[in-house]
């Protein structure tokens, strides 16, 4: 907020006018968040009151793999952990498994 001074007019009717515009910026702002909630709630329940969109455990469902799917990376990296696991895993299976007189 700009503190309007007595010693310039024009000024304080530009710090006055900043004042007014700054709430009515952030009421805006609000407003167009609220619209877009409000907009995807109507959707959602357009959509399961039709009959048309997937019951509500599919849906979380497919949310959860989906925001999973984001969270790996391109390049494989969240997979090559899993794949070293699995081959240490299939490693000491074989160790395991093979005849006391052959690990000698």
């Amino acid at each position: 907020m700009i503190s309007p001074t007595k010693t310039a007019p024009g000024f304080t009717l530009q710090a006055d006018l900043a004042n007014y515009l700054e709430p009515d910026k952030r009421l805006t702002a609000r407003v167009r968040r609220l619209g877009a909630h409000l907009s995807q709630a109507l959707e959602e329940a357009a959509w399961a009151t039709s009959g048309l969109g997937a019951s509500p455990d599919i849906d979380q469902l497919q949310r959860r793999i989906s925001t999973s799917g984001r969270r790996t990376r391109p390049d494989g990296g969240a997979n090559g952990g899993l794949e070293a696991a699995r081959a240490a895993n299939r490693e000491l299976t074989r160790a395991r498994n093979r005849p006391l007189a052959a690990q000698r």
